[in-house]
């Protein structure tokens, strides 16, 4: 069994910190990292989960926010192009983008 991975606990301030299942919400723990984690916790969630899941699960992410989309898109190298919420932000353009 891995240990683990060290997470902010600001990043989840909604749940119950101390009972996230890593690996049963996998999707729910990237998402939130990438989103809301600093630089630590992205490297932390990639050695936890290794590229190839942290690939799968953003680029089927629905929503990032803008800053947070292109940090994900240059650390799994890949074209924002590429990312469902990119593609779901083109077809409902915001009035104003925050």
């Amino acid at each position: 069994m891995k240990p683990k991975p060290i997470f902010e606990k600001r990043i989840f301030w909604d749940v119950d910190f101390e009972k996230i299942d890593y690996d049963a919400k996998y999707k729910f723990v990237i998402e939130r990292v990438f989103d809301r984690g600093d630089v630590p916790d992205i490297r932390n969630c990639r050695r936890y989960y290794g590229d190839r899941v942290i690939t799968d699960v953003l680029l089927n992410v629905q929503s990032l926010r803008l800053e947070r989309l292109y940090l994900a898109s240059a650390v799994i190298d890949r074209p924002i192009e590429e990312f469902r919420c990119y593609k779901l932000r083109q077809l409902n353009p915001e009035l104003y983008p925050y």
